[in-house]
């Protein structure tokens, strides 16, 4: 099986869609298990290629340990909404997303697509417009601020 970043990203929108689901605990091992139902569910191999699997949890965990600022980032901008009353894959791309834009130097125009392909894939098209307008109206509050490229 070939593995690209676009797998990864989708093996990490299942991780923390499962993660949302179902909190672990504080320390608990929850990639394991993840990659195992991955591998299960995909018929991967749970040794998918070191570099992809880093990539994979480096954004998990970092959507994890970054969750409460990552989520107030979302919820002011939501209009009309609130992120409990999002569907767990928007909140997941969302989530996913936000920290890309904030803690990697992919330029945000890759994260935003990226995050649009994704919510198409495990959601309904009509996500992609929503995900695209947070995303993006993040994007431009950060670029104001000097914050990105």
């Amino acid at each position: 099986m070939t593995v690209t970043r676009r797998q990864a990203r989708e093996w990490a929108i299942q991780m923390l869609t499962a993660m949302d689901l179902n909190p672990p605990d504080e320390g608990e091992d929850f990639l394991g298990p993840c990659w195992d139902e991955i591998a299960t569910l995909e018929d991967v191999s749970a040794k998918a290629p070191a570099r992809y699997r880093r990539f994979t949890e480096e954004r998990v965990l970092g959507v994890r340990a970054h969750l409460p600022e990552i989520d107030a980032q979302i919820e002011s901008h939501l209009a009309n909404w609130k992120l409990d009353r999002l569907g767990t894959v928007e909140r997941a791309v969302l989530r996913l997303g936000v920290w890309e834009l904030q803690y990697t130097d992919v330029p945000p125009a890759v994260v935003i697509n990226e995050a649009v392909d994704l919510v198409n894939w495990f959601s309904t098209p009509a996500s992609r417009a929503f995900v695209n307008g947070v995303l993006d109206r993040i994007a431009h509050e950060k670029k104001e601020k000097g914050d990105v490229q």
